[in-house]
């Protein structure tokens, strides 16, 4: 079958590769129609992980499915769904209290499993034409036959869990005041997550001005172009004060201008560095006193491609003190997606949500090393791609 695999730093290629098989009574093998580049696949792609070559990409995926183990009870072949990106088993300690992003079975020596990804075991991705799924009564949200929200749908396996699972670690509330770093795809979900729960007013910070247009138009947001000056800045004197939560959905490989000059007319085509605290550190500066922050933004205990030495051990020089002096509190961690999908396909299904606004692309599997330069370059107009075999 074909599937996209990864070549080395800034490559990969659709190849031929092995077709999944049942290995396990409980598996499932589905049949893909949609899987979707992720900003996360990037960091692999950059070769700033460990990632080696032949990996099969692909976390965010669904289909049909086509192959039943004999020990699966609640899917049948045809049945359409939606696959968590988080692989997990169901009955660990983690998976029975709901955080099902830190399984301690399906990874041994790691906390949470996930496809094609790396150190995150060894199940192959799913941008690709079929895809094995393990523990498939439990890993696997059936869906609405039919293509209806098939768009909307697809990000039900990341993107908007995610984006939802920022706010609530930022403990988001209706009424509240939020400051969102980052507009790619995740930034994005998180903005339109506020905007559902209620939240008073929704600042969103990035440098892409087709993103913070999104950001405007389905979020009701505040754009926040960094390039045009000190985020924190801005957000003070739009806000006339500090905000009450803060998300970032950026990570670690976050940049701010390098050596700004405040008497040019357009700061938007001046360098910039890297800096993979400074999200952390703005929202310190920029959520109130008791405040909480949100941080769903991926961060690696090893970076082979980071700035500094401490960094490169996945040290980041946090303005701890400052933290302490305001008694801000903070949720980390990736998204247990199942403590959400099945409510947020609800939403989808009854007309409460409609997500598929962040697609920009729908191109052939085929595609995929052209989509990934374009996604990875932040090309104008280049959101969110999903991959069709």
């Amino acid at each position: 079958m074909k599937a996209v695999v990864y070549q080395g730093p800034y490559e990969v290629a659709v190849e031929d590769v092995e077709e999944p098989e049942i290995e396990h009574p409980n598996d499932v093998v589905v049949d893909i129609t949609t899987s979707c580049i992720c900003g996360s696949d990037l960091h692999m792609y950059e070769g700033r992980t460990a990632a080696e070559e032949g990996i099969v990409f692909g976390h965010e995926n669904m289909g049909i499915v086509s192959e039943v183990g004999e020990a699966v009870s609640t899917l049948e072949e045809g049945d359409r769904v939606v696959m968590p990106f988080n692989v997990s088993c169901g009955f660990c300690q983690n998976c029975e209290e709901g955080y099902t992003g830190f399984c301690t079975n399906v990874n041994p020596g790691f906390a949470g499993g996930a496809y094609g990804y790396v150190a995150m075991g060894p199940y192959p991705g799913g941008q690709a034409e079929k895809l094995r799924v393990p523990y498939a009564d439990h890993n696997a949200l059936k869906l609405p036959e039919g293509r209806e929200h098939e768009d909307a749908f697809s990000l039900l396996a990341d993107i908007f869990p995610t984006g939802w699972h920022g706010t609530e670690l930022a403990d988001l509330q209706p009424g509240e005041s939020v400051a969102i770093f980052g507009a790619g795809p995740v930034g994005l979900m998180a903005a339109y997550s506020a905007k559902i729960k209620g939240a008073a007013e929704i600042y969103v910070v990035d440098q892409v001005p087709s993103r913070l247009e999104l950001a405007e138009e389905h979020c009701d947001a505040h754009a926040i172009d960094f390039s045009e000056g000190d985020p924190v800045d801005q957000i003070l004197e739009e806000h006339g004060g500090m905000v009450d939560k803060g998300v970032d959905a950026v990570g670690y490989q976050a940049t701010d201008p390098e050596d700004v000059d405040t008497d040019t007319e357009d700061y938007s085509y001046q360098p910039a560095k890297e800096n993979p605290a400074v999200v952390i550190n703005n929202l310190i500066r920029v959520v109130r006193p008791t405040g909480q922050l949100g941080i769903p933004g991926l961060y690696v205990p090893e970076d082979p491609g980071a700035p500094d030495d401490m960094a490169a051990q996945g040290r980041l020089g946090i303005d701890f003190g400052k933290f302490f002096e305001k008694g801000l509190k903070c949720g980390t961690g990736q998204c247990n997606v199942k403590s959400y999908n099945r409510y947020l396909r609800d939403m989808i299904i009854e007309g409460r949500a409609d997500p598929s606004w962040v697609v920009s692309h729908r191109v052939d599997l085929e595609e995929a090393p052209e989509m990934y330069e374009a996604f990875d370059a932040r090309e104008e107009g280049v959101t969110k791609v999903l991959l069709e075999p």
